[in-house]
């Protein structure tokens, strides 16, 4: 079980990895800090919370608990006062992959017999199965916010992530035209199939 979970999670984390990064490409720096209003977030500010959670969850995963002292969730949603900071995108995608890189080394450190092994988020206690679903979720729920604003911001230049609107009948038939095999559904996406 462990090779086949395993190996399914990465596929789908770097799935919505790299949705963002390929919504990312789409935009300027100035639509990476945009805000509709001031309760809503950006862009960056969603990646911040994502990377603020991913290291407080994934360093030492199985040891301690996911929560950290050290993290500050709520200066991950603060706007950032571009007035007199100027948006560096490479440290924006710094970050990003940092908080990836420690997703994918606390995952592929895993072992069949941790999957049942208790490990505490705020005092909660979830097995290594459960704290990695709820992750999952957490991150392609926050994810498909940053598609969202992109394909709003992009409007018409949007350039699609999946089958676009009035192609499925296209897409369907040429994969009905293949032979029936073992896949996962990303690997067509992550240029693995």
């Amino acid at each position: 079980m462990k090779a086949n979970y395993i190996d399914s999670v990465q596929k789908q984390f770097q799935y919505y990895k790299i949705l963002g990064e390929k919504t990312f490409e789409q935009l300027t720096d100035e639509q990476l800090i945009y805000q509709f209003n001031a309760d809503s977030n950006s862009i960056e500010m969603i990646v911040n919370h994502l990377i603020g959670n991913m290291l407080s969850r994934w360093t030492q995963f199985l040891t301690t608990d996911g929560e950290k002292e050290w993290r500050n969730r709520d200066a991950e949603f603060s706007s950032i006062n571009h007035e007199t900071t100027l948006f560096s995108r490479s440290e924006f995608h710094n970050k990003w992959e940092k908080g990836w890189i420690c997703l994918f080394k606390a995952i592929e450190e895993c072992r069949q017999i941790d999957l049942e092994s208790i490990v505490f988020i705020r005092n909660t206690g979830h097995t290594v199965l459960e704290a990695i679903n709820r992750q999952l979720a957490h991150y392609s729920y926050h994810v498909g916010q940053i598609v969202y604003i992109g394909k709003i911001l992009k409007s018409e230049e949007w350039t699609s992530l999946s089958i676009p609107k009035n192609q499925s009948d296209i897409y369907n038939k040429e994969k009905f035209k293949q032979i029936k095999q073992r896949g996962h559904f990303t690997d067509e996406f992550l240029g693995e199939g």
